[in-house]
């Protein structure tokens, strides 16, 4: 497969792409980021590497962290962690509390807000020093020892946490935070806020693609912790709008406010991009565009 000709064509039909969304104002930081940026890396399992446009200018990842916090509380807890979130699509916007009220604190899932800040406390559980050993986690399985954290995106996200801050006091109300509610914010605020290159993003989820093995061999998970969570990206990785992904693109992956979307096909390749004008539903307009003109082209999905 010719796949820096097909990157170098999926570029060239999305400069005329319409786009009518917007780059993200609820986290203030991020709206200073030029919404004309557009990027795509992809890596293959057999070791290419193949990246366009500004694939290698970092970005703030947001939600895309969620599946990576998800995988280290697995790695953890294994199948305990399904006991306080649920593995359901939601069918609402990311930040419910009528849904969290609906179903008694325990989140739908783990890629909605009230579901990662549940994984976020499970993680100030079980990390020593949960920032820096978090940060560690994704320098190794990036295999990129100069990720960090970005500290006015994080803090941004604190001097606006009115909605996650209600949430989190929500879980907690129902028992379902164990620890000091600014304690998991504050970690949940910096998740968020790593920034990544398309390039070191697609090499962060190649676990995901192979087998749960990084790309120096590292045994991250296990096949079916792997298979389990693919299985959740796919059906939960872009909110309201997984339903969509999935019918367009045919992979599984995790999108965030940040314009970064991850998609892989197992065993195959992992692919990032970046375009920080998003649609309604909060996904990258022509990041979803490219990978539907991606696995088009190469005839490869899951399906």
């Amino acid at each position: 497969m010719d796949y820096a000709s097909i990157l170098q064509e999926i570029q060239q039909e999305s400069n005329g792409f319409p786009t009518k969304g917007n780059v993200t104002l609820t986290i203030p930081e991020l709206a200073k980021v030029s919404p004309n940026k557009f990027g795509i890396h992809l890596t293959t399992i057999e070791g290419g590497d193949f990246g366009i446009g500004d694939s290698n200018e970092k970005f703030s990842i947001q939600s895309i962290s969620k599946a990576l916090t998800v995988a280290l509380a697995f790695s953890f807890l294994d199948e305990k962690i399904w006991e306080r979130v649920g593995v359901e699509p939601s069918g609402t916007a990311f930040n419910s509390l009528i849904q969290l009220e609906h179903e008694k604190g325990i989140p739908r899932n783990p890629f909605i807000n009230a579901g990662a800040i549940v994984i976020a406390d499970m993680l100030v559980s079980c990390l020593k020093n949960p920032k820096d050993d978090f940060l560690a986690y994704i320098r190794l399985i990036s295999g990129s020892p100069t990720i960090e954290y970005n500290l006015d995106v994080a803090q941004s996200e604190k001097d606006t946490r009115f909605r996650n801050a209600a949430l989190a006091n929500f879980l907690k109300s129902f028992g379902n935070i164990e620890n000091d509610v600014d304690v998991v914010l504050d970690f949940y605020f910096h998740q968020c806020s790593i920034e990544m290159t398309c390039n070191e993003l697609a090499h962060s989820f190649y676990f995901f693609a192979n087998e749960g093995k990084t790309k120096e061999g590292k045994q991250i998970l296990t096949k079916s912790q792997v298979k389990r969570l693919n299985a959740l990206m796919q059906t939960c990785g872009f909110y309201d709008e997984s339903g969509e992904f999935t019918y367009k693109v045919g992979l599984p992956g995790k999108s965030g406010i940040g314009g970064g979307i991850v998609a892989l096909f197992p065993k195959v390749f992992v692919v990032a991009t970046w375009s920080p004008k998003l649609n309604r539903k909060g996904n990258s307009e022509l990041g979803m565009h490219a990978l539907e003109l991606l696995t088009n082209k190469t005839g490869m999905s899951i399906f």
